[in-house]
């Protein structure tokens, strides 16, 4: 892949597989962080498939598909939400980054490096899936978080991910977050599959940054559109998220 220059301030979430609570686990720290005081911007790189507004209730005046097809800058599509964060939303419908020419991809990426200097942490929600364009858009990053759940699928896919990832000499941090896991020692069971299978095939080791469990304040508040932060701040996932924020701002 291209050479790359990460910042330090830009974590990418990502996922082998869609359907693994990853937009929502973006949309949860971002509210988490900017509620502890940081300067935080969510930029939804799900492009052609983004949902970080529908799971917000957001109708939002702009959007990524003008900086594609409008010209306009990518500090003139961002959106502030009630809960003190910034968000770059993508548009449904209007194609992905595999379409996008690379004259706009990269346009894309210097626009975020610069607009990522005026925060304290960017989240990145990459699209699903191991495709070059989505490794691109995480090369910006400093620290890729992957997140997984005890599917076969998850797994396989995400560590097809991290071993394209490690073939392409990336040079951000790759931590593992198990999410909709039944209890903490079922988390650590699915992070021990992932991990031998990249310690014996690829030689690493990625954390895990935390395990996250199933709640069902968490389907409610996508049902309700909401943040959970914001629905039901005190729950068991909101709880577990917010011990992974905590390390995310110390690592910051």
């Amino acid at each position: 892949m291209k050479e790359q220059h990460s910042h330090n301030n830009i974590i990418a979430i990502a996922s082998g597989k869609g359907g693994v609570g990853k937009t929502w686990l973006a949309i949860t720290l971002s509210h988490l962080v900017a509620r502890a005081g940081r300067k935080v911007l969510l930029f939804d790189g799900d492009i052609g498939l983004a949902n970080v507004d529908v799971q917000l209730g957001l109708t939002p005046e702009h959007d990524l598909s003008e900086v594609f097809y409008a010209n306009a800058g990518l500090a003139d599509v961002v959106t502030h939400h009630a809960a003190n964060f910034d968000i770059v939303v993508g548009r449904s419908g209007t194609g992905n980054l595999a379409s996008l020419p690379q004259a706009k991809l990269g346009s894309l990426k210097t626009q975020l490096a610069s607009l990522a200097e005026n925060y304290d942490l960017v989240f990145v929600d990459l699209g699903a899936g191991v495709e070059e364009h989505v490794r691109t858009l995480a090369a910006l990053a400093a620290r890729c978080i992957v997140v997984i759940t005890d599917e076969p699928t998850s797994l396989t896919d995400a560590y097809a991910f991290i071993k394209l990832c490690v073939a392409d000499k990336s040079t951000f941090a790759v931590d593992i977050i198990v999410n909709q896991s039944a209890s903490l020692k079922e988390g650590e069971k699915t992070f021990s599959s992932l991990n031998k299978a990249c310690i014996n095939f690829l030689k690493i080791s990625p954390p895990c940054l935390g395990i996250i469990r199933k709640d069902g304040k968490v389907r409610d508040a996508i049902k309700h559109q909401e943040s959970l932060i914001a629905r039901a701040p005190h729950t068991t996932a909101a709880s577990d998220a917010a011990t992974i924020a905590i390390k995310l701002m110390q690592k910051g």
